[in-house]
């Protein structure tokens, strides 16, 4: 990251820049053109398919929950157990548990959008970008049933 003035310039890659603030969509690395229209094209995909969730989950970073708007498949609702706990910004162990006690009380079919390493401590797998990773509530533990990846 390069820095200018008291901010520092959000680069693609791997976690945010040391002046990250939540609440500051400039201080995080964010959607570029590209990830906005593979958003739309992963919404549009499925809603062509019947595809349809009755609430999409999003952590409070400004690219989850803007991927969450532009798929259009459900209400967005911030779920700050989804935020990413990459770079010692959170707790991997207490936001794992709180977003399966979470799921556990959910009805109805969710979509989350959150970060690799969320998804990689509620499933195991590691997703490309823009993958989705279908799971299913079995025995209190997500369980992947698929995998999609529609136009990266």
């Amino acid at each position: 990251n390069t820095p200018i003035g008291p901010k520092a310039i959000p680069l693609p890659g791997t976690g945010d820049p040391g002046n990250f603030d939540v609440e500051d969509c400039s201080t995080q690395r964010n959607l570029d053109q590209r990830g906005r229209d593979q958003a739309v094209r992963i919404g549009a995909a499925l809603r062509e398919r019947g595809i349809s969730f009755d609430g999409v989950w999003t952590s409070r970073w400004c690219r989850s929950r803007e991927t969450a708007e532009l798929l259009d498949l459900g209400a967005v609702t911030e779920v700050p157990s989804l935020n990413s706990f990459f770079q010692g910004r959170g707790s991997r162990t207490a936001q794992t548990a709180r977003t399966l006690e979470r799921l556990r009380d959910a009805q109805g079919r969710l979509m989350l959008v959150s970060h690799q390493v969320n998804i990689t401590a509620l499933t195991g797998v590691f997703p490309r970008s823009g993958e989705i990773v279908v799971t299913e509530l079995r025995d209190g533990a997500l369980v992947v049933t698929g995998r999609i990846l529609i136009d990266p």
